[in-house]
């Protein structure tokens, strides 16, 4: 079995993507559907064991990539890392600013230490990242930038450090699309994913995660073939007059309303997972 894109073979052909948080989760499934469509991909992370997986993982399926141990805080490191992906490939079409990490606190428990890890993880990270992709390559070639946020509408609560990190993401993304046209910069906001990255939260999560997809009108919740689908038609041709946006990817679950009880009409849509090796989270199995 290969990755089952919707976009057409070769979409992809001659361009170089690199992929920050490659190894798992999201990165992973988006790098999967590059390499299906043509793509080489440079495979960004902090973590080599898991760069190697994937990387072996796309050699299977004929496809070409590169690892780059990285942490995406470290201007230097960020620097040297997008230097070694040109060195390897020689140009940088798209980017997706995918790497990000959190963990659950109310705001009065977090203390200065944990907001700045939080928040230079996921807003310092992928300024780095994108502003080295865009000077080192893109200024003068072109190119397309996707920064991968989250639900942030209303507030993030539980998670106050990560929800103000993302909406940062977001204005850098308005503000990058304006001074740094026609390289073209949007961004991705996933809800609710079904990932590898819910059986990272504590065991007194379960409940509260298996109950999300009564909160969502679409009655599930999406999977990472979903994401990826937002990610790769806004690298393409396609969105070629698109810029500056953001492609909310969540169920409408921030259209859910405390005024209005229901949610949906009871039953759910058909989910899309192209995904061969997906696999679901452990945290969603009640029989666990």
């Amino acid at each position: 079995m290969t990755y089952r894109s919707v976009f057409r073979p070769g979409l992809f052909a001659q361009q170089v993507v690199l992929v920050t948080g490659g190894g798992s989760g999201i990165g992973r499934c988006t790098a999967h559907e590059l390499v299906s469509l043509g793509a080489r991909v440079a495979l960004v992370g902090r973590k080599r064991d898991k760069l190697q997986a994937v990387a072996a993982e796309l050699a299977q399926q004929g496809g070409e990539s590169s690892i780059h141990v990285c942490d995406i805080r470290e201007e230097d490191t960020v620097r040297e890392t997008v230097a070694d992906v040109l060195r390897i490939h020689g140009r940088i079409d798209g980017l997706v600013n995918n790497a990000g990490g959190q963990f659950p606190s109310p705001l009065s428990d977090i203390s200065a230490k944990g907001w700045d890890a939080v928040v230079r993880n996921n807003l310092t990270g992928g300024f780095l990242m994108a502003r080295e992709c865009r000077n080192q390559w893109m200024a003068q070639h072109g190119g397309a930038i996707v920064n991968v946020i989250a639900d942030i509408w209303m507030g993030m609560p539980g998670m106050g450090h990560s929800g103000a990190a993302r909406a940062g993401m977001l204005n850098f993304t308005e503000t990058a699309a304006l001074e740094w046209g026609p390289v073209r910069v949007n961004a991705v906001a996933p809800g609710w994913i079904a990932s590898s990255g819910m059986d990272q939260y504590p065991p007194e999560m379960t409940a509260q995660i298996r109950g999300m997809r009564q909160l969502v009108p679409v009655q599930r919740m999406g999977t990472e073939s979903e994401v990826s689908a937002a990610i790769v038609f806004l690298l393409s041709e396609a969105a070629a007059f698109i810029s500056g946006a953001c492609l909310r990817v969540d169920g409408a679950a921030p259209n859910a309303k405390r005024i209005w009880p229901q949610v949906g009409t009871g039953g759910s849509t058909p989910e899309f997972n192209g995904f061969h090796l997906a696999s679901r989270p452990k945290v969603l199995d009640e029989r666990a």
